[in-house]
């Protein structure tokens, strides 16, 4: 896999330094999403005649933002409009850029896409967990969590050390410097090594003007901690790619999307819905369906880019041969879904002095609630009312977009008392029901991986692969863009050849 240059991280920040030219030479890219666009926008750039087509009527795939107007009808669902006021929106598709994405970052810097942080992590959200034993049903904040968590676990280790009950042996020297870290890290008294609060995991009475100096809140028992497992929250490091600072887009994060198709222009033809694939040993052939008027046509190249996702891919009439079909069914797409939820008041700011961030929770059907990045302080807001993936995405794709918005209120308001008075109209999406995606992203196991991914990676005569499933960063923009990068190189050796 590093041969191919498909890391785990996102090792490259720019698109493949390429000589020679394209000229005389037509490629089809079947899809707009991010990756055949990049494909599209980076060939074209090296002379190619590249026409992408594209079954919606607009482009970017999965990387779709609703705002007031926009229209998603389900498979076996019911059309949905988006009536956000203006200026609010829901990210459906992809949610943050993390700073480890330099590919992503490449192209909105290129196109002079403005960004935004993305608060990703915040220590004054809620936690709040319906089977936490003694916090059960119990807003915390994380950092009331993070605070006691380790002030005990400081407090532990540090008389452990004093008492010399460490299995590790440290000379005195050892002994008295991670005492200093320790004490430092968990707030320790200094004269006992005890821990018995910090002012960071909040006040009881916050300090003021005048006679208020503030009382210190009284920290959470530590055998309490340990049983209901809420210390389990947090890490104090956080996973690739999820580091400080995560950025998004002003606007809405198709404006990446936006700003690809605006350079590429007329190269996109919309309502064309892909049929067939043939090919022979000088070219290919794909036969399309306007999707308005039902209409019939080709289009023929000397080769093709295909960034339809498999999901959608191994439903389409082809020539592959049974190896390459079977590749493309080895790996499995996730069931995921959103919604997003218009507030006529932004609560969680005004009573909650909560500024974006994510609240944990384990009510099921829920995961994760998150709040808006953009607008501080403005009269409304647009909240991520959940984010779930597997069975619970497929429970709630079943319902109506009216009941998965009562079902989302309903839990929001166990832990936001002003949820439901707040509550104006909501946008969903299951995106396993959405017709040219049929899943929110590629889940290889290990045996697909090892078997399937070389094949695909490899494509077939003058047809190759591109598209986040091809990449170790499933589900992210980078793995798309990245994706497009190595396979244009490799169609350009075999075209150049």
């Amino acid at each position: 896999m590093n041969a191919w240059g498909m890391g785990i991280a996102s090792t490259v920040n720019a698109p493949p330094a390429l000589s020679g030219s394209g000229r005389g030479k037509k490629v089809a890219v079947l899809g707009a999403g991010l990756a055949g666009m990049t494909a599209a926008y980076e060939l074209s750039k090296l002379g190619y005649q590249v026409e992408v087509l594209e079954a919606r009527p607009f482009a970017g795939g999965r990387c779709q933002t609703a705002r007031k107007g926009f229209a998603l009808q389900e498979l076996g669902g019911e059309a949905q409009t988006c009536r956000f006021d203006e200026g609010q929106y829901i990210n459906h598709g992809p949610w943050r850029i993390p700073l480890d994405h330099q590919s992503t970052l490449y192209y909105t810097r290129q196109f002079d896409v403005p960004l935004e942080v993305m608060v990703n992590e915040n220590d004054h959200a809620w936690v709040y967990m319906e089977d936490a034993g003694p916090f059960s049903k119990r807003r915390l904040r994380p950092e009331q969590v993070k605070a006691d968590m380790r002030g005990h676990v400081a407090e532990l280790l540090a008389k452990s050390v004093q008492d010399k009950l460490l299995d590790t042996r440290l000379n005195p020297d050892d002994q008295r410097l991670l005492l200093d870290y320790l004490a430092h890290e968990g707030a320790l008294n200094a004269k006992d090594l005890a821990y018995k609060g910090r002012n960071g995991r909040g006040w009881a009475v916050n300090p003021g003007a005048g006679l208020r100096p503030g009382t210190a809140s009284d920290p959470l028992a530590f055998r309490d901690l340990l049983s209901s497992k809420v210390g389990k929250v947090y890490s104090a490091v956080q996973e690739f790619p999820m580091h400080t600072t995560m950025f998004q887009p002003v606007g809405g994060m198709d404006r990446i999307a936006q700003g690809f198709a605006s350079r590429l222009g007329g190269k996109i033809r919309y309502g064309q819905e892909v049929q067939r694939i043939r090919q022979t040993p000088d070219g290919v052939t794909v036969a399309l369906k306007d999707v308005a008027s039902g209409k019939l046509s080709s289009v023929s190249a000397d080769y093709v880019l295909c960034a339809i996702p498999l999901s959608v891919l191994r439903t389409i009439d082809t020539d592959f041969s049974e190896r390459f079909k079977g590749a493309m069914k080895a790996v499995s797409y996730a069931p995921v879904g959103k919604i997003g939820l218009q507030m006529k008041r932004r609560f969680w700011e005004e009573d909650d002095q909560i500024y974006g961030g994510h609240v944990l929770t384990d009510i099921k059907g829920i995961n994760t609630i998150s709040l808006p990045s953009s607008g501080w302080q403005s009269r409304k807001g647009v909240v991520l009312g959940y984010y779930h993936y597997a069975l619970d995405a497929i429970e709630a794709s079943a319902l109506s977009p009216a009941e998965r918005a009562e079902f989302a209120v309903s839990a929001g308001e166990r832990i936001f008392p002003q949820y439901r008075d707040a509550y104006e109209n909501a946008f969903s999406v299951a995106w396993h029901r959405v017709q040219y995606n049929l899943g929110g992203w590629a889940e290889w196991d290990e045996a697909g991986r090892k078997n399937a991914y070389p094949v695909l990676l490899e494509g077939e005569g003058r047809v190759l692969l591109a598209g986040e499933h091809l990449s170790y960063l499933t589900g992210w923009q980078a793995g798309a863009i990245e994706s497009a990068w190595q396979q244009i190189e490799q169609l350009h050796k075999r075209a150049s050849a």
